[in-house]
């Protein structure tokens, strides 16, 4: 008898509802980017929000801003700084504009490959330097990605580093971007996504550097002639938010956010590795002229320079990143 009890009162507590989970205070988020509906940064961004109403019994209510309607994106870092701005889908040459050691990821040529870049942001080093956005008053919270950028211009074909001499190129506002482009014999000029779409338009400069997704949302073929696959950057994306906001939410929610953009991240990078065939394929029916057997070597030769002017300046990040993606290698 005192077996039958005690068995009933196992089968009792294995059938007892679970807690629940504790009440998560309602709160709004904004998250903002700078690119339109079309584009993928827009599809995370969405995704993002479905999973935290979901995930918080809609208790965490996201709304997206998209076209850099809050601002370009060094504005948005600045309004999240001091918590006029909650988040942002926000490219990663801004952001190293508050942490330099960021930028470590955008030197030319460093990764060989999509997979490459996702092993080191995903570990130890691309945390490292998430965490290290709190120094900033901002909370890095994972990479997506706007993927290796390649060079577009309206003027002529690109087969070498000697066709780009005197190419007016638009570049992120970004150190490393604007040497890498000087020593491509290229006129790098710095300034926001928005001000170069009106430039390319008036004709201004001649062309600029994005990942295919990106020529294809904005429809860059309409002033851009000629695409060149370089690959020269791979350039991630961060889900990031202000640390105001953030010390704001309770670890429920937090997690709930965390979670939430890991996820949405990594189907930002299916989808964009899902869609590029496609896209290119777009592009080229547009009438836009795809140079896709260019010999990188040559171009990976020409930036050495910028290797010797910034590697030491991101202390052992640099080294630690090429030993991981070594060690990948030889697997």
């Amino acid at each position: 008898m005192k077996t039958f009890f005690k068995l009933a009162a196992i089968a009792a507590t294995l059938t007892a509802p679970l807690p629940a989970l504790a009440e998560i205070a309602p709160v709004t988020l904004r998250l903002a980017h700078v690119v339109n509906e079309q584009d993928a940064f827009h599809a995370a961004a969405t995704k993002f929000r479905d999973l935290v109403d979901e995930r918080s019994g809609g208790a965490i209510t996201v709304e997206v801003f998209p076209n850099a309607t809050l601002g370009d994106e060094r504005t948005l870092l600045e309004g999240m700084q001091i918590g006029t701005v909650d988040m942002g889908l926000i490219t990663n040459g801004p952001v190293s504009n508050f942490v330099e050691d960021m930028a470590v990821f955008e030197l030319p040529f460093l990764f060989p490959s999509s997979q490459a870049a996702y092993d080191v942001l995903d570990g130890e080093i691309g945390q490292e330097l998430l965490d290290r956005l709190s120094e900033v008053n901002l909370k890095g919270l994972a990479y997506a990605e706007r993927g290796f950028r390649n060079l577009t211009n309206s003027e002529r074909a690109v087969n070498t580093p000697a066709d780009m001499q005197g190419l007016r190129i638009r570049v992120m506002e970004n150190p490393v971007y604007i040497d890498t482009f000087r020593e491509l014999g290229a006129d790098a000029i710095p300034m926001a996504w928005t001000e170069a779409l009106t430039a390319m338009q008036q004709g201004t400069i001649d062309g600029q550097e994005n990942p295919v997704n990106v020529v294809h949302s904005f429809k860059l073929n309409e002033t851009q002639t000629n695409m060149t696959m370089t690959r020269h950057s791979y350039a991630p994306a961060i889900f990031v938010m202000g640390l105001p906001v953030w010390n704001k939410l309770d670890e429920q929610a937090q997690t709930i956010i965390e979670d939430a953009a890991q996820e949405a991240a990594e189907f930002e990078r299916a989808l964009n590795a899902s869609e590029q065939d496609a896209q290119m394929q777009s592009l080229r029916d547009a009438g836009m002229v795809i140079n896709d057997s260019a010999d990188l070597t040559i171009f990976a030769e020409a930036v050495k320079p910028v290797y010797e002017k910034y590697g030491a300046k991101f202390g052992d990040y640099l080294p630690r990143i090429q030993e991981q993606i070594s060690a990948g290698a030889a697997q």
